[in-house]
């Protein structure tokens, strides 16, 4: 699995979007409506509803991977 930054929108509770740490955070991502989560990966407990297969497919067509989590770990 590759490493990602963590991202989580202000307004909407759970909302989170995945950035691989070798890839330019997306430019929505700089508005100041979201707020850095910290970093995913091999060494990390992921969140629960992350899928590293549907991570990798969005990441190849979109660059990062948006997904709704319920784990209270990972709500800001």
């Amino acid at each position: 699995m590759r490493s990602y930054n963590l991202f989580q929108l202000k307004s909407v509770e759970g909302l989170c979007c995945a950035v691989p740490e070798s890839s330019t955070v997306p430019a929505f991502i700089g508005a100041g409506r979201w707020t850095f989560g910290g970093k995913l990966g091999t060494e990390c407990r992921l969140p629960l509803d992350f899928d590293d297969r549907a991570a990798d497919t969005a990441v190849r067509f979109n660059g990062f991977y948006l997904f709704q989590t319920v784990d209270r770990r990972f709500i800001a």
